[in-house]
């Protein structure tokens, strides 16, 4: 029986991946990917031609036993995701608990996540910290939010640019606005940078340029 392989990709900088990557993705016989545009130009990238196969969170569901049964007849597997690592903000839970139940081996590669990078640039304490990825856009959000004003460990989220100032905003409501951040964009990419300071001061400077990118906030906990 063959094994599911996560691969993680570069979240920015092609040059990132690993060989041990390429080398699995080489001798995969099939690659799952969120979006399959976004692997193929890696892929060319990398000079490598392979079966690429759409799976994320809107067919994960209706496509995961065909994959168990591929891998239990032998098909070699790798899951890619569209920047960084399976199942981190990305499709990859679903597809490993199901190869778990069914006593299938599953191989996760080191390699790129936006998270550790942020977090070790961002100046504040690194040793404990909790990762939030995405809050949730409305159900859920102000209990959330209302939990994380006792967390006393550094907290990680990631963000989109359209909703960058929105969540800011609510950052500095529920936390105050003294509290230390850091605000850390296109990580790996040309235009990489970190704006870091109190949220009442991170606000006032996103919101007088304009936002692009992807983003990683970093929030200090609790004093």
């Amino acid at each position: 029986m063959s094994k599911l392989v996560l691969i993680p990709s570069p979240i920015g900088n092609l040059e990132d991946i690993t060989k041990r990557a390429i080398e699995t993705i080489k001798n995969s016989d099939l690659i799952l990917c969120e979006d399959t545009r976004r692997t193929i130009k890696l892929l060319n990238h990398l000079g490598i031609k392979k079966t690429l196969k759409s799976f994320h969170k809107f067919n994960e569901h209706s496509l995961v036993e065909k994959i168990i049964n591929d891998i239990k007849e032998g098909i070699k597997i790798g899951l890619l995701s569209d920047a960084g690592t399976p199942g981190i903000s990305d499709p990859g839970y679903l597809i490993v608990k199901k190869c778990i139940d069914n006593q299938i081996e599953v191989e996760c590669l080191p390699g790129p996540t936006a998270l550790i990078p942020a977090l070790v640039v961002s100046g504040l304490p690194s040793e404990r910290f909790t990762f939030e990825g995405f809050l949730p856009i409305k159900k859920g959000r102000k209990t959330r939010l209302e939990e994380l004003s006792f967390e006393k460990r550094t907290m990680i989220f990631y963000e989109s640019p359209h909703k960058l100032v929105k969540t800011l905003t609510d950052f500095l409501m529920t936390f105050g606005p003294e509290r230390q951040a850091s605000v850390t964009k296109e990580i790996s990419k040309i235009f990489e940078s970190t704006t870091r300071g109190t949220l009442k001061d991170i606000l006032n400077q996103i919101e007088s340029i304009k936002v692009k990118g992807e983003f990683v906030i970093v929030v200090g906990g609790k004093k």
